[in-house]
Order: structure tokens, then C-alpha cells, then sequence
């Protein structure tokens, strides 16, 4: 009962606790939606470009290590690398873009700019791109599924708060558990065994009495009140969710095994799978959260078990999505903080590691209006520095918010009332690329 009030809490601050929007907030005319979805393949460390979607075949061992050979996608003049094959022959449904750049090497903050589309600043600590769609969905777009609209799959990102000043009440949901298990349990919002709903509903009212505000010896007022009646409000929509049709999204076992095979019977491909089910029943943004790309030490053996990981689940995505017709409004990305060096460190401790490198790195989008087949920007012959079209993070966000029917150059609400633009330096606060990658649309 108390992993149920802890994940009634956290479940609040995905759906319960999306309110009406601050005093003062704008809301800027929003284009015509392309896209009602977004489903963010987060790679947690931070993938190398040219192992994945940048490969440089005649930079030499130095650079390319073992992965020498390219792989020939379906689509003429675009290369992936050699342990990507099934994404290969789904080049034609996504995009990817070679020039990402920031500059910046640190995790934290790279984690921060990429999921927040801004840079950092001492003023104002911005929410990712994910409670910021949650916000707009809930304010704008009268989102009221019983789903929580962001949801992290299983774990939460870490590195930076994902709600930033928006609050708590548009923090992500992090499922928690292991979707490759034979049973998927969200921690937190398990259901009862079976026969023990009598006494389910005993402790249930046990927790309840127990959460109630007590005012002897206090001065009763509504900020003490608040609380404690919003704690048990939590727990009602937490309990209603367990026994709900809506719960049934997380039930793994209604997809056919072939399906579930084929993305991979791993923690990420079930998850990529799981994604599919959220935003097919109306979830606005789903984060997979993909950790282990970190490699300083022994990069290609990791990579050996990575990247056949990742190609299955991703392609089993793209694949599954536009048989169901999912596609076109469900936008789908890949990409870490940065990406990795691109001279392989061969000298001892690292033994073929590659470090962290934010000067040029790749990102991958797919459907909700992005068109497949293409290459935006380049970098040079070694995959070390951009040297056509350089893309910001910035760029990429306002462009997804764009589809979304979000205005970039829009408003968020800030407690103290400052002027917070939902993508700030899209509003022309630093000089970018250009704003939104109309190429690409």
C-alpha cells in the first residue's frame, strides 16, 4: 500500500495535478497539428554518430575501428552503419540529421539542452520537451485521458528535472519495471491478486483515514489543507487507474509473440512496443529511455551488443507504426546529449573507448509530417566538426512543437510571471540556423 500511495503520487504528477495554466499565461495561436504524438528514443550516454547514422568508411581504423564497411539503405547515396541492417531497409520512412551541434561535453547539461530545446541559464530552469506538450495538451488541447500524457519508459532520464518551472504536476511517469519480463509490472500501480479485493479495499480505506489533515493544536488554513486532501486525490486516480480498461496499455501480452519477437524480447524493444500502445491510445509523448552508449572504455564490443538492440526495436517501430497507419501523426526520434569522439582512443586505460564530443553529432526523425529519405546537413571526411548546415538543438525542438500544432515563438507560464517563450532561442534570443527545418517537411 505504500508502493501505491508513492506511485499515486508520482502518477499525479503526470494527470491528476494538470490544472488549469498559471495566471497570466499566453497562449499564441497554434499552427494546424501534423502530428498528435511524439515518441523520443532517448540514447542515455550518448551514441557515436559515425557507428550509427554518419558513417566516414575512408577515415581509416583510427576513426572507423572495425566498422569499416557501410550498409547500403533503400534509399540511393544513404549509408548507415554495418550492424543497422533493418534499419537499412527502412531508410525511406525517417531523416536523419548529421549536423547536431551544441559544443558542450558534459552530460548534465547536454541532457538539459537537448531535452529542453534551450540553453542554460541562472533564470529560469526550463521543462523538457515532454511536460511542455503534456502542458499544451492538457491547457490547449483539452487532453483527458486517464493515461498520464508524458511517460517514461521505464526509468526516469535523470540529469535534469524534467518538469523544470512548469512544476511537479507535469513531471514525467516512469513506469519502472521490465517490460521483457514475463509480466509487466508498473511499479506503484500494480493491481491486487486475485481474491484480495476485500481486503485491498480495507487498507485502501485504512490509508485514506490515515491521510487526513489533522488540525488539533494547529491553526486550520487552506495551504495546510491542500495538501493531504491532494495526496488522497492522487491515491483515488492511482487506484482507479489499476482496475481501469485504461491499465490494459501496459499489458504486453495481448500483442501476438511474433510481434513481440520481432522488436526484440528486451527491456528496449518491449518498450518501443509499449510506446506503440500508449500513443495508439491517445498518449502525447512517450519517452524509451535506452542507457549504456557512455563508452569510454571498450566501445566496440558495447557496441556489438548495443546496436543490434537498438536496429531491431527501431525498425519494429517504424515498421509497426505505419502498418497501423500511426505514422503520419506519430513522431518518432532518436538521439542522445551528444555524440562520441570521433578518433578512437586505443592507448590504455580506454582500449578503444571514445569520449565525449558535442561539436557534431547525428539525430534521427521519423513520421508526424517528417518526410523519410533524407539527409540534412554534413560534417567532414573524419565526422569531427560540422561543415554544412549546422542544426541546434533548439531547431529540432521548435520544429517537433511546430507539427505538434505548438507555437514555438509561444508562451509558457512561470510562477513569478516571468516571459518564459516555450522555445526560446527560436524566439531569436541567440543566433540559430534558421528555426524550423522546413527542409525536412
Amino acid at each position: 500500500m505504500g508502493a501505491m500511495a508513492l506511485g499515486a503520487w508520482t502518477l499525479a504528477s503526470s494527470a491528476e495535478a494538470l490544472g488549469a495554466p498559471a495566471q497570466g499565461a499566453a497562449t499564441a495561436p497554434a499552427s494546424q497539428p501534423r502530428a498528435r504524438a511524439v515518441i523520443q528514443l532517448w540514447m542515455a550516454g550518448g551514441p557515436c554518430h559515425i557507428d550509427t547514422f554518419d558513417p566516414k568508411p575512408g577515415a581509416g581504423d583510427g576513426f572507423t575501428g572495425p566498422f569499416r564497411k557501410p550498409l547500403q539503405t533503400n534509399v540511393r547515396d544513404i549509408q548507415i552503419g554495418p550492424l543497422l541492417p533493418q534499419l537499412a531497409k527502412q531508410a525511406d520512412k525517417f531523416s536523419i540529421i548529421r549536423s547536431m551541434t551544441h559544443g558542450n561535453n558534459a552530460h548534465e547539461t547536454s541532457t538539459y539542452i537537448l531535452q529542453t530545446g534551450t540553453l542554460p541559464s541562472a533564470d529560469l530552469v526550463y521543462p523538457s520537451a515532454g511536460a511542455v506538450v503534456a502542458y499544451k495538451r492538457k491547457v490547449e488541447g483539452g487532453y483527458g485521458g486517464a493515461l498520464p500524457p508524458y511517460v517514461t519508459l521505464t526509468r526516469p532520464l535523470g540529469r535534469f528535472s524534467e518538469e523544470g518551472f512548469l512544476g511537479a504536476g507535469y513531471r514525467t511517469f516512469a513506469t519502472g519495471g521490465d517490460p521483457a519480463g514475463k509480466v509487466f509490472v508498473v511499479e506503484g500501480l500494480s493491481a491486487p491478486k486475485p481474491g484480495s479485493d476485500v481486503r485491498a479495499q480495507a487498507r485502501r480505506a485504512l490509508l485514506e483515514a490515515l491521510d487526513q489533515p489533522s488540525h488539533e493544536g494547529d491553526v486550520p488554513g487552506a495551504e495546510m489543507e491542500a495538501e493531504p486532501v491532494r495526496i488522497v486525490r492522487y491515491q483515488k486516480t492511482a487506484f482507479e487507474l489499476v482496475g481501469s480498461d485504461a491499465a490494459k496499455a501496459f499489458d504486453l501480452s495481448e500483442e501476438p509473440e511474433s510481434l513481440r519477437n520481432r522488436y526484440g524480447r528486451n527491456a528496449f524493444g518491449q518498450s518501443c512496443l509499449l510506446a506503440r500502445r500508449l500513443v495508439e491510445r491517445g498518449v502525447p509523448y512517450v519517452t524509451v529511455n535506452f542507457g549504456g552508449w557512455d563508452t569510454h572504455k571498450d566501445h566496440f564490443p558495447a557496441m556489438q551488443r548495443q546496436l543490434p538492440v537498438l536496429d531491431a526495436g527501431f525498425a519494429a517501430l517504424l515498421e509497426d507504426l505505419a502498418s497501423r497507419g500511426l505514422l503520419s501523426t506519430t513522431i518518432v526520434t532518436w538521439f542522445g546529449e551528444f555524440g562520441r569522439t570521433p578518433r578512437v582512443q586505443w592507448e590504455p586505460p580506454w582500449n578503444g573507448g571514445r569520449h565525449h564530443w558535442g561539436a557534431a553529432f547525428s539525430a534521427v526523425v521519423a513520421g508526424g509530417g517528417f518526410q523519410g529519405g533524407r539527409v540534412l546537413g554534413a560534417t567532414d571526411a573524419r565526422g569531427e566538426a560540422v561543415k554544412d548546415r549546422p542544426v541546434y538543438p533548439w531547431d529540432l525542438t521548435a520544429t517537433i512543437y511546430q507539427q505538434l500544432g505548438i507555437d514555438p515563438a509561444g508562451h509558457l507560464p512561470h510562477p513569478q510571471g516571468c516571459v518564459a517563450y516555450v522555445t526560446p532561442q527560436a524566439t531569436g534570443s541567440v543566433p540559430t540556423s534558421g528555426g524550423v527545418l522546413k527542409e525536412l517537411l
